[in-house]
């Protein structure tokens, strides 16, 4: 079934839809994941284009997709010069997008490229984000699951911008969102926070997140806990005021505690004791200000991070095949 009259018309040239796919070492699956993704894109009526933005891989992920042709879709394929995560590979993509509609799909095929013309629908009824949330995460652990959870509930508490539970980086943008987002200065990105940063219209859809069709997740649970503290920090002051209110409590608490001694010393003579209760009390001064500064620490280093100005990702190469249909017709003229 085809996305027909409703699209909105931006001119003869003007590309409807861009899918942005960052990968890293994908080789297995990239193929299944081009197949598919260009069945659904030819029964979109208007320009598509699919941006295919390699990360740095060192297997054959990059050969692959330059072989790679569509009868219904351009292809670009960028490729950066190292490996600078997959935030800084999503930003890439959005930067070389030309869509008024952009959706963002990981290679994996946890995503399913078949609900592209139900995300593009609600686009077709003025919303300007389509935010997809999976329903169920199968091929996960139970800890995997409630830890995502826990996270999303105390990113939410903390932070100003309601960021959606369960909603990774598939979604629908529209060419304003996108264009605001390019337009944000800052090195250390956070995706998820930044996609719901801009507000405007939204909607959500559920679906069932299914396991990696092949191949291993390049997330093991130490990088999943450093993109959690790179959302708490960057979109959010909170942990430093909680720091704060901690020691305000524990100095408040200490004070009170040295008073009581001074008044059982003096006015009921009872000897000063409990060497035990004053380690205990001086480690857990310490921790609190280990963890401090350890809070501190992470602030700083995201402003050093930001006051340096080095670009976010470097290109090495732009590779763009128009689809090959557009193509045997300029042959024929």
């Amino acid at each position: 079934m085809g996305i027909v009259s409703s699209i909105p018309t931006f001119g003869k040239t003007a590309i409807t839809l861009t899918v942005i796919v960052p990968y890293f070492n994908e080789a297995c699956v990239l193929p299944e994941l081009h197949t598919r993704l260009s069945s659904v894109l030819s029964s979109i009526d208007g320009q598509t284009e699919i941006i295919y933005v390699n990360d740095g891989s060192s297997d054959n992920s990059l050969d692959a997709v330059e072989r790679f042709t569509s009868e219904a879709s351009s292809i670009v394929s960028v490729s950066l010069s190292r490996n600078f995560g997959k935030e800084a590979a999503m930003s890439a993509g959005l930067a070389q997008s030309k869509g008024q509609a952009v959706i963002i799909i990981d290679a994996d095929l946890q995503d399913p490229p078949e609900l592209i013309p139900q995300m593009l629908e609600q686009w077709q009824q003025g919303y300007d984000v389509v935010n997809m949330q999976r329903s169920e995460r199968l091929g996960e652990t139970w800890f995997k699951r409630q830890s995502a959870a826990i996270y999303y509930r105390l990113l939410n508490t903390m932070s100003k911008s309601n960021i959606p539970e369960n909603v990774g980086d598939f979604r629908l943008l529209s060419r304003e969102v996108v264009d605001h987002i390019n337009r944000l200065p800052e090195r250390n990105r956070y995706m998820k926070g930044i996609f719901s940063w801009p507000g405007f219209k939204q909607t959500t859809l559920q679906f069932q997140r299914e396991a990696r069709h092949s191949g291993e997740t390049k997330w093991n649970y130490l990088s999943l806990i450093g993109l959690a503290i790179d959302g708490i920090t960057s979109f959010s002051v909170s942990p430093l005021r909680i720091a704060s209110v901690i020691g305000f409590l524990v100095a408040s608490s200490a004070f009170i505690y040295g008073m009581l001694i001074v008044v059982k010393t003096l006015f009921l003579g009872e000897p000063t004791s409990g060497y035990p209760s004053m380690m205990i009390v001086q480690l857990a001064l310490g921790g609190i200000q280990l963890l401090s500064i350890g809070l501190l620490g992470e602030y700083v280093g995201r402003i050093f991070i930001e006051t340096k100005q080095r670009p976010l990702y470097l290109i090495q190469s732009v590779n763009q095949k128009p689809a090959t249909t557009a193509l045997a017709l300029e042959c024929r003229a």
